[in-house]
């Protein structure tokens, strides 16, 4: 799947879910070791546990965050 990012200095997020399990996260931009650490750290994870981990963190009062917006891309994946 890909999810365009809002208010985050990614531009675009590229990941698969599997049998309820979150894979293959991509970040298109952003902070390469912050996004590269989260997409190894959910790998694997159940979707649901992924969502409740890092929705609502904010990156300096943005609103959200790299972490926010991949749970709601992964919110997105999970209603289709």
């Amino acid at each position: 799947m890909e999810y365009t990012t809002k208010g985050t200095c990614s531009r675009k997020i590229l990941f698969e879910v599997e049998d309820g399990k979150v894979h293959n996260v991509q970040f298109v931009g952003g902070c390469n070791g912050n996004t590269q650490g989260v997409a190894r750290l959910v790998e694997g994870m159940d979707v649901n546990e992924a969502i409740s981990r890092m929705k609502g963190i904010d990156c300096n009062g943005r609103g959200t965050s790299c972490p926010d917006q991949l749970a709601k891309a992964l919110e997105q994946a999970i209603q289709k």
